[in-house]
């Protein structure tokens, strides 16, 4: 987002919030580059679905109480939502893989609006890229075990249609299944996380600048509207990032079931 000018008191110019909300340094000077607020917090958002779970199913009660409660509520959710409609009957088996993308995903989307982390993990494009062509690979090699390498690359083309039609629907489909699919999957995540992120924090600023910064009674009026845009927003973003978590395993459960068995 480019730079806004907006007239406050003093003439000053207040500046929308950019792709500089994604940079982040090493977090202590001398350290590895790497070592982001970004990577710390994935990690953290790993160990937070290990910790739940763990939590929940380390000793199970017939009559459950507590986090097991919540640990059932969201394992039947993921199967009966996600699992279930494209697995069928492999669904307990891929069951483990399909929990885990939709809980560290949704942790790291909620980060977003959690104090002091205030930042979407997904939103830096390098997470949802790793799950993504991990979820390719396990496709891929799905495809060839259940289908055979050759078979795999064949069984995705429709037969008995004439033949003109293939010249031009078999490189549709390939590039389809082997570039644009991935792409999209990773994209999708890491596009709604880095736009909604980057709007919150244009209203949030918006509401700060012009209430604490620059108060006026003009400018007063325009902080208010932007609080409560961004309160607004929040609780439509609190959705955007269960149904991103949502979409990514659901497309997970998709790809891995076109392993298992040819679409066509």
């Amino acid at each position: 987002m480019n730079a806004l000018t907006v007239l406050a008191t003093g003439g000053e110019e207040f500046k929308a919030p950019g792709p500089e909300l994604f940079d982040f340094p090493p977090l202590f000077a001398g350290g590895p580059e790497w070592l982001t607020k970004p990577v710390v917090f994935s990690v953290v958002g790993a160990l937070l679905v290990c910790v739940l779970f763990w939590m929940a199913f380390a000793k199970p009660k017939l009559v459950p109480r507590g986090l097991q409660n919540i640990g059932e509520i969201g394992y039947m959710f993921v199967r009966d939502e996600i699992a279930r409609p494209f697995l069928g009957k492999n669904t307990d088996r891929w069951m483990p893989m399909l929990m885990s993308l939709f809980f560290l995903i949704w942790f790291w989307n909620i980060f977003a609006v959690v104090p002091i982390i205030q930042f979407p993990v997904a939103s830096h494009i390098a997470f949802p890229i790793v799950l993504a062509v991990f979820v390719y690979i396990v496709k891929v090699y799905l495809g060839f075990k259940h289908q055979g390498p050759v078979k795999y690359f064949t069984n995705m083309i429709p037969k008995g249609l004439p033949l003109p039609v293939y010249f031009l629907l078999v490189p549709i489909e390939y590039l389809s299944t082997f570039i644009l699919a991935p792409f999209t999957h990773a994209v999708r995540l890491f596009a709604n996380m880095f736009a909604g992120h980057t709007i919150l924090a244009f209203f949030s600023l918006v509401g700060f600048w012009f209430i604490f910064e620059k108060p006026t009674a003009l400018g007063f009026g325009v902080g208010i509207v932007g609080v409560i845009v961004t309160i607004l927003l929040t609780a439509l973003e609190l959705l955007i990032q269960f149904l991103q978590a949502f979409l990514f395993a659901m497309l997970a459960a998709m790809y891995i079931q076109s392993g298992l068995e040819a679409d066509h």
